[in-house]
């Protein structure tokens, strides 16, 4: 009988973990494949078990879905190819060459970081507008009979590409910083050539993080939505994740066909991911040594200047120009701009908009809806990360494996997808959840739970546990020790997580799109909503505001880290 009690005692953190993640994950997922097989949505009194039928899926035949998939697959793949080429290309000059700057070239890396893809996207509307576009009204008014029209697949890609390619950097970056210099100078003591041990001994090395994050970048422009609905939505161009929000939105809704089509998307997505994972995995040799040798600075000669160029081209695509377009068009006194003089003009550009909404209660308001549900979904998300590592790495109870499974699975289902899910289980459950702050930050716990896993499982890897096992030998409880040894100890990786998770959840909206009520909307919610209703001026100020919050709490980032790491000392 003690035998039973003590493997029920020993499965319970377990099995306690288990029923969280699966309310978090499982049970959204399982009503989208509910609602996929069935005539009507699941809602209170009615789940839908009695009348399961594949008529959903004939949906999936029709032009526009397969024009979806079609533009979907188009748009990921030569997105992916191209941050590809920006983010390695960055990294490459950032890590390995003689450029001018280059700290200022790993700032160039991840910058674009800084601004979410909703807000990047509105900007380049704004720039590349036919009609109305800042950069069309500068092209003629200088006399070209060029007009650029963003609303492309062009468009969509250039955007998705701008605003993914720091991904790249930052993997590829770190590859090539810790790469082991002893083969690359094995190959010139044979005679190799700087371009040839460039091409078969250096990039060789870095080629499992190009893979990874290239097969990542497709995965996540796959699942994108606010991209594709700004720039791809004017064009008339669908893909996977706009073909759901405007089949969830049509009159009436049709949801069970949306989760027909949804599980295309996460089945694509599951292939991409575990390709990505495989990818991964084959980095098992050894590029990094304790030797503390740098790798060989390579010079590029005359390159260098085109280099940097290049370097400062991508930095005002991606940040600077869009960062401009959101101030002027935040500031014009008049939303009607007919030519770039306009500007110049002395009453043209006033601070009375951009006054008006900081001090408006709507926007105060939502903008503390959402440092509430950010600041709720990064604590709570970092505790259950650390419960979730702990008992994954630091016990023997039975099913652990299983935890780190499921809490890897929300990273191959899109975030509209998981939002869709949770609607219908939120509605269904007995509890007064939807309609309330509470269903947003389970829908963050939701999505970024992979992350925050990630990010404490790293921190807790690094803690040997024999200190902690020391304090418990010397009479403290293990909830002591945990408390006053492993955690202090792992509070720069906790402070990490707990600030990641702030960023994402500052900056995510495909979660939220079917969970917000009028009472409970988000920063990210109201620029779109501003956008979706023509107030461009309302979306640029918002969108402005939006950023600097996003980088207040950047700053907030490196400035504890710092103190943190001194107090270390």
């Amino acid at each position: 009988m003690s035998a039973v009690i003590t493997r029920l005692r020993r499965g319970l953190p377990t099995g306690v973990l288990l029923t969280c993640l699966g309310i978090l994950v499982v049970v959204p997922m399982l009503f989208i494949l509910l609602a996929a097989f069935s005539d009507h949505v699941p809602r209170p009194g009615a789940i839908g078990l009695d009348s399961l039928s594949l008529e959903n899926f004939s949906i999936l035949s029709t032009s526009q879905a397969m024009g979806a998939l079609g533009n979907s697959v188009l748009v990921a793949s030569a997105a992916s190819v191209l941050a590809l080429g920006i983010g390695c290309g960055l990294a490459f000059l950032a890590a390995r060459t003689d450029t001018p700057g280059r700290r200022f070239l790993y700032f160039v890396g991840i910058a674009p970081l800084f601004l979410p893809s909703l807000v990047g996207a509105i900007a380049w509307s704004l720039l590349g507008s036919p009609a109305t576009g800042f950069l069309n009204l500068l092209l003629h008014g200088a006399g070209l009979d060029v007009t650029l029209d963003i609303y492309t697949v062009p468009g969509l890609i250039m955007v998705l590409a701008l605003y993914y390619a720091p991904y790249a950097f930052l993997l590829v970056h770190a590859s090539l910083s810790l790469m082991n210099p002893d083969l690359e100078e094995a190959a010139f003591v044979h005679g190799a050539t700087l371009r040839r041990t460039m091409r078969r001994v250096t990039f060789p090395l870095a080629m499992p993080a190009i893979l990874g994050s290239g097969i990542l970048i497709f995965a996540l422009t796959m699942e994108n939505f606010p991209v594709a609905q700004v720039i791809g939505n004017p064009g008339q161009i669908d893909t996977l994740p706009s073909f759901i929000y405007r089949l969830m939105n049509a009159s009436p809704s049709r949801g069970n066909e949306a989760a027909a089509v949804s599980i295309i998307l996460t089945l694509v997505l599951l292939v991409v991911t575990a390709v990505q994972q495989r990818a991964v995995l084959r980095r098992k040799f050894t590029t990094v040594t304790g030797k503390g040798v740098r790798a060989r600075t390579i010079p590029l000669g005359r390159w260098r200047g085109p280099a940097f160029g290049a370097a400062l081209l991508y930095f005002a695509l991606a940040v600077v120009l869009p960062l401009g377009a959101l101030t002027v068009a935040s500031l014009q006194s008049s939303p009607y701009l007919s030519s770039i003089g306009q500007l110049a003009e002395s009453d043209a550009l006033s601070f009375y908009a951009l006054g008006e909404m900081i001090t408006s209660p709507e926007f105060i308001e939502v903008a503390r809806n959402s440092v509430l549900t950010a600041v709720l979904a990064g604590v709570l998300g970092t505790a259950i990360s650390f419960a979730l590592a702990y008992t994954v790495y630091r016990t023997k109870a039975p099913g652990r494996r299983a935890l780190e499974f499921v809490a890897m699975a929300p990273l191959a289902v899109p975030a509209i997808v998981l939002g869709l899910g949770l609607l219908w289980t939120w509605l269904v459950m007995p509890l007064p959840v939807y309609g309330t702050m509470a269903v947003l930050v389970v829908a963050f716990l939701a999505v970024f739970l992979p992350q925050g896993y990630r990010g404490v499982a790293s921190s807790i890897l690094q803690v040997d546990r024999d200190l902690e096992d020391s304090a418990v030998l010397l009479g403290a409880r293990r909830t002591r020790a945990i408390s006053h040894v492993t955690l202090p100890l792992m509070r720069v990786g906790m402070v990490s997580t707990l600030l990641l998770l702030l960023m994402l959840c500052m900056r995510e909206l495909s979660a939220a799109l079917f969970l917000f009520t009028s009472d409970t909307r988000l920063l990210s919610i109201m620029i779109f909503d501003n956008f979706d209703n023509g107030a461009m001026q309302g979306a640029a100020t918002v969108s402005l505001l939006y950023c600097g919050v996003i980088l207040v709490i950047a700053l907030l980032a490196k400035s504890l880290g710092a103190k943190t790491v001194d107090g270390a000392r």
